[in-house]
């Protein structure tokens, strides 16, 4: 099973001082969270992409998975362009974490980081939870 699948955290978050709801802790990972469930990781995922718009004003997709994964670590290009391929979404166009089309994209991101479909019941219950704290 995929590292990201096992500890429930489909977008691979490594540790950091940001704890998040839902978190598992201490985590039984060195390196990345864990989620007590599937909904928690994603809503961590849509968590960080609108700290990303809102903190360093990164809007698109190209953007957004640049920071998420840096070229230092990743090869950037292919990761933009299989969530391109994936979701129809073009790498220069606005991505809003508060707009329905996210979720495609946050599967997307899953499915690079985990090497499977994301269910998508999972990644918008976690959209759900990450708006309702939006609102709160």
């Amino acid at each position: 099973m995929a590292r990201g699948i096992d500890n429930c955290n489909p977008g691979n978050i490594r540790h950091s001082a940001e704890r998040f709801r839902g978190e598992v802790r201490p985590s039984r990972d060195r390196h990345f969270k864990q989620f007590r469930a599937m909904k928690w990781g994603y809503r961590a995922m849509f968590v960080i992409l609108n700290t990303y718009r809102t903190r360093y004003g990164l809007r698109t997709l190209s953007e957004l998975i640049g920071r998420w994964a840096p070229p230092a670590e990743n090869d950037t290009k292919a990761y933009i362009s299989a969530v391109e391929r994936e979701t129809g979404i073009a790498a220069h166009l606005d991505l809003d974490p508060r707009h329905p089309r996210i979720t495609d994209v946050v599967a997307a991101m899953s499915l690079v980081e985990n090497g499977v479909r994301a269910d998508m019941r999972a990644v918008e219950e976690g959209w759900r939870l990450f708006l309702a704290d939006e609102r709160t």
